[in-house]
């Protein structure tokens, strides 16, 4: 039923958001230079690795210099890197994820191997089902970048304060995941999108 609702509304939403995205993948080629999607490598259920799409909002090359964003006003960060990231429009290419199977609507959001590589026993259990887009960690850490921005260290923030509690959370949705949580989940980020 998960993998039906999934698809639907997927296709759905890239097909309502075409337009749009043309748009955007417009702006993102004239104003700098690279590519228009950055995909990056994270692991999945049961440890695959896969590559999530996301619209390019930094400059070429800008993950060399670490894996964490501090801040909206990152340097890294393009002009229409921030407009696309405050409204969250550079995860929408995440919906070709779900489409192809690797993600789903909702779900633990996947993590980079780095980070994996941290996880004890209990925590590797969240990587028993399909990452997602949204889930209760993005809800409760919205504004992650701003916090980590603000941190002395978001390196220390993120491993011993923000993963650990993002872990937490998973572990919850997926002790007690369902149709109706998921569009509950969905509903809430809508709202936190559009405030």
């Amino acid at each position: 039923m998960k993998r039906i609702f999934d698809i639907v509304v997927s296709s759905l939403i890239l097909l309502l958001f075409l337009p749009f995205g043309i748009l955007i993948s417009i702006l993102i080629a004239v104003s700098s230079r690279g590519g228009v999607f950055y995909i990056q490598q994270r692991v999945g259920k049961d440890q695959q690795q896969f590559g999530l799409f996301k619209f390019r909002t930094m400059a070429v090359n800008a993950d060399k210099s670490g894996k964490l964003t501090v801040g909206m006003r990152d340097s890294r960060i393009t002009a229409v890197g921030f407009f696309l990231r405050k409204y969250k429009l550079d995860e929408f290419p995440q919906f070709i994820n779900v489409l192809s199977g690797t993600m789903s609507i909702v779900g633990p959001r996947p993590e980079v191997q780095e980070y994996v590589a941290m996880y004890t026993d209990l925590e590797l259990e969240v990587l028993k089902v399909k990452p997602g887009i949204t889930d209760l960690a993005s809800l409760e850490y919205f504004n992650e970048n701003d916090l980590l921005g603000s941190a002395k260290d978001p390196q220390k923030t993120y491993i011993e304060e923000v993963m650990p509690a993002k872990l937490a959370l998973n572990k919850k949705y997926i002790a007690n995941s369902s149709l109706g949580a998921d569009l509950k989940i969905i509903w809430r980020t809508a709202k936190k999108i559009m405030s």
